[in-house]
């Protein structure tokens, strides 16, 4: 069984959506252990002893993210579908990179139907300058 059924289906965690079930749009983007995955394609036989967060645990408190601020800042969201893989992978690259190119941004392959990838550009530039 796919975590993301589990985590939707039998925890009620609604940040991580179903767009695709086959790992292309990443809009179910979360982190294992810290590192993003595709809870669509990995099996919850997976997880056993590892640590799963969605973008609900993702703030510290009442205290946002630095990219989720971003997210705000540089008014990102549209439809909102799907802000939360977007900024789970978003969060996944800067720990990885502190000062990711536009080809490290770009390779992050979020499908957003509304088009806002200019200022998911601009949002990560700017969390990455408050990390």
């Amino acid at each position: 069984m796919p975590l993301l059924w589990v985590l939707r289906d039998m925890l009620g965690v609604r940040g991580p959506k179903y767009g695709c079930g086959v790992d292309v749009c990443k809009a179910c983007t979360s982190h294992l252990d810290g590192t993003d995955i595709r809870p669509c394609v990995v099996p919850v036989s997976a997880c056993a002893g590892k640590a799963v967060t969605t973008i609900e645990g993702l703030a510290d408190g009442d205290d946002l993210h630095p990219v989720q601020e971003a997210w705000i800042e540089q008014d990102v969201a549209q439809c909102g579908f799907c802000q939360p893989g977007q900024i789970m992978a978003a969060v996944a690259l800067l720990r990885r990179t502190a000062d990711p190119t536009d080809e490290d941004i770009d390779a992050i392959a979020n499908i957003c139907r509304c088009g806002t990838y200019f200022r998911i550009r601009e949002a990560i530039r700017s969390a990455a300058a408050k990390m």
